[in-house]
């Protein structure tokens, strides 16, 4: 028999492609499934950034290979965002590196840190590929419980010292996902304080601070004294400008760090198409009135959803940031259990919570990523529903 790596062992399958099944056995039997499950814009990449790459792609130096450093204009484009957005003023020859979509970026960034044997502190519920990047390796995860009393940010004085020791790179996503939890400025202060006591890279995934409501404006991690010294911070124009499809992110931060990513990416990839750099700088000029225009959208899903699920009795707190709704469930049910009697009795799709880890267990997480006719009618079957009790 063939035998595979061990690492393929360590990984769970990636979260979406068990629900992705059961839609695919739902839809085989002719029923209409509605999925509240995967975070991925159903808004339309604007205009002008499509027009771009009409353009760029017809420039035949385009149809070459990219450096993985990218277009100096990309890079510009994106300091320029930068400080135009948070105040911070970043090198864009040495501190600002594209990726091919931040998932990219955060998967390899790892290889950088993680020798075997050494540990991650990775957030509990956390975007997968935290964990997934540090097994890969060789590295071992200690999950840092995410838990409703503490604002869902991680306790750093529940970290054990010899943990803290063996650590190389300490994870941080605000806004959150799942949770859709936010940060200020005292926490992360904490965290440059903790990665300089204990030499642990901050990497902070900032993906969702362009996706927030109520007049809330999120912050960087870059914007904390100190954090330039022990951190990176990845971004993306995915969730910013409903780009998942054409993959474009950054790394920005210390300049030692960016370039052993770039050493890294530089034999694994060669960078990002220019045609689609070109639409990342088109994309990038997009005014606050564009995003907050955005925003309004999710903020009336987001209304909409809360309201149906506290009418079936699940009291939600509408989340300030991200596309996520977290909501504790039932007592008496697992997560796996709540999603799948939900599937099953109203044909709705929602995110079992553990799927993000240990402490995910008992809540569930819906995308408001759904288009308003599906939206409607989701939000009728959940209405409808007598959740039975256990």
């Amino acid at each position: 028999d063939m035998k595979f790596a061990k690492r393929l062992d360590t990984v769970p399958p990636y979260l979406f492609v068990e629900i992705s099944r059961k839609i695919a056995a739902k839809k085989a039997e002719g029923i209409n499934v509605i999925s509240f499950g995967i975070g991925d814009p159903d808004l339309e990449t604007p205009n002008n950034v499509i027009e771009e790459l009409s353009k760029t792609a017809l420039d035949a130096p385009n149809h070459r290979y990219p450096e993985t450093d990218g277009l100096p204009e990309f890079r510009k484009a994106v300091a320029d965002w930068y400080q135009q957005r948070f105040s911070i003023s970043v090198d864009s020859d040495k501190e600002v590196l594209p990726l091919i979509g931040a998932k990219e970026g955060i998967g390899h960034a790892a290889l950088c840190f993680i020798d075997p044997g050494d540990i991650a502190l990775v957030p509990d519920p956390g975007y997968p590929v935290y964990s997934v990047g540090t097994w890969f390796a060789g590295g071992e995860c200690h999950w840092m419980p995410l838990k409703e009393e503490n604002g869902w940010l991680p306790d750093l004085e529940d970290i054990p010292e010899d943990v803290a020791n063996k650590s190389k790179v300490m994870w941080l996503n605000y806004p959150n996902n799942p949770t859709g939890a936010i940060v200020d400025k005292g926490y992360l202060a904490d965290v440059v304080s903790f990665g300089k006591q204990y030499e642990i890279a901050i990497m902070h995934d900032a993906c969702y601070t362009e996706v927030a409501y109520d007049g809330y404006r999120p912050i960087s991690f870059l914007e904390v004294p100190g954090a330039m010294d022990v951190g990176l911070e990845f971004h993306s124009l995915s969730k910013s400008y409903n780009m998942t499809g054409w993959r474009v992110g950054m790394a920005v931060g210390n300049p030692d760090m960016i370039n052993a990513l770039m050493v890294v990416k530089s034999n694994l990839d060669s960078g990002i198409p220019n045609a689609v750099q070109y639409m990342g700088i088109e994309a990038l000029k997009a005014t606050n009135k564009d995003i907050d225009a955005r925003n309004a959208v999710y903020q009336d899903r987001r209304d909409r959803v809360v309201d149906s699920l506290n009418k079936i009795g699940l009291n939600v707190d509408p989340p300030k940031a991200s596309l996520y709704v977290w909501t504790k469930i039932p007592s008496g049910y697992t997560s796996a259990e709540f999603a799948e009697l939900l599937l099953e009795e109203r044909n709705v799709v929602v995110t079992a919570g553990n799927g993000y880890g240990p402490s995910g267990e008992g809540y569930v997480r819906l995308s408001l990523t759904i288009s308003e006719k599906d939206l409607q009618e989701g939000l009728k079957r959940l209405e409808g529903w007598e959740i039975p009790q256990k």
